[in-house]
């Protein structure tokens, strides 16, 4: 099998297009974690993204009747890209359908390349079951943006330059996995030619699908996908990508939103470029394996790590919610919430407490005679020292929880830490998430039955491709089977904080 792909990669048409990407070491990231960490700058091609390599040389290898009636196919975007810009180049047509969800960024930028944008449903999936339709309808021919052999070869070209471009040891390739067609191409390359080389498949906690599949030993379809990183937002991966996975990708490690927002600014701090999330995937990936080795009796220390920063169409506004959550994700920031006794000097022993902490949040608000609770924000150095903070908060009498894990506290309450309220009876409190997009919002109102009251609503724009809100509605005992049928047939992601400590304490 890898001596098919070999053969492919070493004879791939990506060059009329695509240029040799520099394999660039990251000082600053490499002395903090311990290790040489150096970054495949796929971000540098002229569509910002390593997809110009396998839809050009897909595309390239058509036949002249295919080629002149032209293509189409289903992208969050980066893939949408490369296809557009190569049929400018090849001088065919290029329907390309996109998910609502995509940033407008990579419409822009498809419709100035030449593609015809088509946008339909919510995830990659959607959009991919919509092209097959109108792939017969229009009599085009799709250009899959991972489960193809010519799509795989050519993206399999990074895995030789990178090859060329370092010749000594290598301990591992950091890959991110949408649909896997940039790790089965590395993959399939590298294990050919350096079998010694450990090729790690990175996904996000909620876009899993790969990681999943290897586990089950067959391809699983996710129900729903996160939305953060649209570029791997993949319900399904492909037949050929899991297949080649299976065989040679050797682990798959997940990372949370935190993590990637932490590596896209560790990229920035080193490059003073921006990555956008799936691009940065692979750096939070190393940084976990790192991480990980730790606590093990045999860490890994100056190694050579290899990161794919494989795309860089960042939504600008986005960078708002990046730089919040990236302190977290580094472990620079703690938050917690705090009782403090309702007593004289309470609140200045429980200040002393802090000392000379960099407090980055303080929200307090006295709550009954008995006690008060107060919503913190500390810089830490690392992981481990919030669970020793909240123990010495803890040994002075102030009961503490640690909130530095929970989305609830960093989505919404750390904005509107201010009360309860007597009147919220058969309160419920539920996060939801849905694409950002105008209407959006509109339609989750208009679903819910009119006599529902709303006691709590928070909102908060940062700029993402998903919207979240955290709602408080007062649904009466007798109607719980309507509202668990609501939910049902909304459509968005939705997790129950009603039990939720923090709730409890601010709001509930």
């Amino acid at each position: 099998m890898t001596i098919d792909y070999l053969q492919k990669i070493l004879t791939a048409r990506v060059y009329d297009v695509a240029v040799e990407t520099p394999l660039e070491f990251a000082p600053s990231l490499s002395q903090r974690v311990g290790n040489r960490i150096y970054f495949k700058r796929e971000d540098m091609q002229s569509v910002f993204s390593f997809k110009l390599r396998g839809a050009y040389n897909k595309m390239a290898n058509l036949p002249p009747a295919q080629m002149k009636r032209g293509v189409i196919c289903a992208s969050a975007g980066n893939h949408a890209q490369g296809v557009a810009l190569s049929a400018t180049r090849l001088g065919c047509r290029a329907v390309i359908v996109m998910p609502t969800t995509t940033p407008q960024v990579k419409i822009d930028a498809v419709k100035g390349r030449g593609g015809e944008v088509v946008l339909f449903g919510d995830s990659y999936t959607d959009a991919y079951d919509h092209a097959m339709t109108l792939t017969k309808k229009l009599k085009l021919t799709f250009v899959h943006p991972f489960d193809d052999p010519d799509v795989i070869a050519g993206q399999g070209t990074i895995g030789m330059e990178i090859l060329r471009q370092h010749s000594g040891p290598i301990h591992a390739i950091f890959v991110a996995i949408g649909g896997g067609g940039l790790i089965a191409g590395i993959a399939a390359y590298v294990k050919a030619v350096r079998p010694d080389i450990r090729i790690i498949g990175v996904q996000t906690t909620d876009s899993d699908a790969m990681d999943r599949s290897i586990k089950a030993g067959k391809r699983v379809t996710l129900p729903d996908v996160g939305l953060f990183s649209d570029g791997t937002a993949v319900k399904l991966v492909g037949e050929e990508t899991f297949r080649i996975a299976r065989m040679l990708v050797d682990e798959i490690i997940l990372v949370d939103t935190d993590a990637v927002c932490a590596a896209i600014k560790d990229v920035f701090q080193d490059t003073r470029s921006i990555l956008e999330p799936a691009g940065a995937l692979s750096i939070a990936g190393a940084k976990a394996y790192i991480e990980r080795s730790l606590k093990t009796k045999k860490p890994l220390k100056n190694e050579t790590l290899v990161t794919i920063a494989c795309g860089a169409n960042m939504n600008f506004d986005r960078l708002r919610f990046v730089a919040e959550r990236a302190e977290v994700g580094e472990s620079r920031e703690a938050v917690f919430a705090v009782t403090i006794p309702e007593e004289r000097g309470s609140f200045r022993r429980f200040c002393e407490l802090v000392g000379p902490r960099n407090v980055t949040e303080f929200n307090y608000r006295i709550s009954d005679e008995a006690a008060a609770h107060v919503f913190v924000g500390l810089q830490i150095a690392n992981r481990d020292e919030s669970a020793k903070i909240a123990a010495q908060f803890e040994k002075y009498g102030f009961k503490t929880l640690d909130l530095s894990h929970d989305e609830l506290a960093k989505l919404h309450i750390r904005h509107q830490v201010g009360g309860k309220s007597a009147l919220a009876q058969d309160e419920l409190l539920y996060r939801f998430e849905f694409p950002e997009r105008p209407g959006a919002l509109m339609r989750f109102l208009d679903s819910m039955a009119p006599n529902w009251n709303i006691s709590l609503f928070h909102y908060r724009n940062q700029g993402g491709d998903v919207g979240r809100i955290l709602v408080g509605l007062q649904v009466p005992k007798k109607e719980m089977k309507a509202f668990r049928d609501f939910l049902a047939t909304l459509g968005y992601r939705f997790q129950d904080e009603s039990a939720n400590p923090v709730y409890k304490l601010f709001l509930g």
